[in-house]
């Protein structure tokens, strides 16, 4: 199967090749059936599983459609998505960014041809491919394509996108991007009325700020929340100000047992993983009052002094 399926790639090839001759009677390329032919190659070859071989017939196909613009897009986004189904260029980093390259350039034109959808969720797809190997440049495409949905007006899409973008952040430590990133996301999500979903990223906030050991910060999220219809009184509400309490009071057995809640232990898992390791500033030990027992200060020393050489010292 696959040996037939490469022998019908090679022949879509002979006949694109054929396209592009010219003779007496046929003074110009045929570059669109050309185009075509490189086309039907590449999906035999994909068939085939030769992935390597596919992209380059992808690569030619975009070549050949000087004309046709949204077949040339495609062309060059499918010649990337080749890339990701290979297995040289999984195992081959350096052949990555080739990949994305191919993505990135279909990206940019889909928005100049009046397609940003199409080039939005090119870019998602070119950040899941690189996200494996570089999560800062799947960053970087998470940001561009929110932005391109953003510029849309589809807040929606693009605070998810933005999502991804925030929990690699905080996945690669870069706490203050993270918190801004995060707070972008929970203005987005309030625009569009989406409050259940305010309320989880301020408990994000909160895990963030406090990792950054900005105490002031993390209140002001909560305390901004206040706002937000049904934040107050809430589950979420409850729990970030028992945190906050505990966290301020060096209580340890608050803050752990806010953190080991479902509702933490259960997020995403890049904030589960700060609520787990969340520790309270003063050595992570709980404030205890001092207890006085009956028979006045000094009975436990005296207690214990008796106790200790009870029986005399054999």
């Amino acid at each position: 199967m696959a040996a037939q399926k490469i022998n019908e790639a090679h022949e879509h090839i002979a006949k694109a090749e054929k396209c592009l001759k010219t003779s007496l009677t046929k003074w110009k390329p045929d570059y669109d059936s050309a185009a075509s032919e490189y086309s039907k190659a590449a999906v035999a070859f994909k068939n085939a599983k030769q992935f390597e071989q596919a992209k380059d017939a992808y690569v030619k196909e975009a070549e050949y459609h000087t004309e046709n613009k949204a077949f040339f897009f495609r062309a060059l986004e499918q010649a990337g998505m080749m890339m990701k189904v290979s297995k040289m260029a999984l195992i081959d980093m350096k052949r990555m960014p080739e990949a994305i390259q191919y993505i990135e350039k279909a990206s940019m034109m889909y928005v100049e041809n009046g397609t940003p959808d199409t080039a939005a969720m090119a870019l998602d797809r070119a950040g899941k491919l690189i996200e494996p190997v570089n999560v800062e440049k799947a960053i970087d495409l998470y940001k561009k394509a929110a932005s391109v949905f953003e510029n849309e007006d589809r807040l929606r899409q693009a605070a998810e996108l933005l999502g991804k973008s925030s929990r690699l952040l905080v996945r690669l430590r870069r706490l203050d991007e993270a918190a801004a990133s995060i707070h972008k996301e929970k203005n987005m999500y309030k625009e569009i009325e989406n409050y259940p979903t305010c309320f989880k990223k301020t408990i994000a906030q909160v895990l963030v700020h406090l990792h950054r050991n900005d105490f002031v910060a993390a209140d002001k999220c909560v305390r901004e929340s206040y706002s937000i219809p049904g934040f107050s009184g809430s589950e979420d509400c409850v729990a970030m100000e028992q945190l906050l309490q505990g966290y301020d009071e060096q209580d340890e057995d608050v803050v752990n047992r806010v953190c080991s809640s479902p509702l933490l232990k259960y997020m995403d898992n890049d904030y589960a993983k700060l609520a787990v390791t969340l520790k309270v500033p003063g050595g992570g030990k709980k404030k205890k009052s001092p207890t006085v027992p009956q028979g006045g200060a000094g009975a436990p020393a005296a207690a214990e002094e008796d106790d200790e050489y009870e029986g005399g010292l054999c």
